[in-house]
């Protein structure tokens, strides 16, 4: 091979691996957006999923309390056994700001008691928009299929809904992203409160 035909190849490799750089470049950079919207919906797929299993195992508290203690448009506080450790932790889903958190705290003492403030938060979902757009991320039914619409019926309750609404930026495409499912209270299911 000559010198001539070494440069010739050394630059048509050199062409075909710039443009190749260039295409993956191009294709992330026009993609991105929807990149992203994929893993915030991938994102609140399983924090939706993980809400709705901890409020199946909704249950009495360590305390005798009752098994919600608020709820509320954007908020859940229940209790359930969530790390299967025979103790029944005291879980709350909150939206703050575009964010679904969760938090837990154990019971401690003699007697048992939950402490004021969770022991551990963690966040669950983001770019959620149900504040923003108005809707709520929790709706609660009683035993007849009832939605129930005064929160302060704690003990009515026996099935909820978790909608989440995502979307990284609402002033692009792709429009927003709906997750629903749904939860029965198992061990309020058949009780007469």
């Amino acid at each position: 091979m000559s010198l001539i035909e070494a440069v010739v190849a050394i630059g048509m490799a050199t062409i075909a691996l710039s443009a190749i750089a260039s295409m993956t470049i191009s294709f992330y950079r026009t993609h991105r957006y929807t990149i992203e919207q994929s893993f915030a919906i991938n994102s609140a797929r399983k924090g939706v999923e993980r809400m709705v299993a901890d409020i199946r195992e909704t249950t009495f508290s360590d305390d005798g309390s009752f098994p919600i203690e608020l709820m509320d448009a954007h908020e859940l506080i229940f209790f359930s056994d969530i790390d299967r450790d025979d103790r029944i932790e005291r879980v709350r889903f909150s939206l703050e700001d575009a964010v679904v958190f969760r938090g837990q705290a154990e019971s401690t003492g003699d007697p048992l008691a939950y402490p004021a403030d969770d022991d551990t938060i963690q966040q669950v979902s983001d770019n959620v928009r149900n504040e923003e757009y108005g809707q709520a991320l929790f709706r609660y039914y009683d035993e007849a299929g009832n939605e129930i619409l005064d929160y302060n019926e704690v003990m009515d309750v026996r099935f909820v809904t978790v909608q989440v609404v995502v979307n990284i930026n609402p002033e692009r495409l792709p429009q927003d992203y709906t997750l629903q499912s749904s939860a029965t209270l198992r061990n309020l299911r058949y009780r007469d409160l």
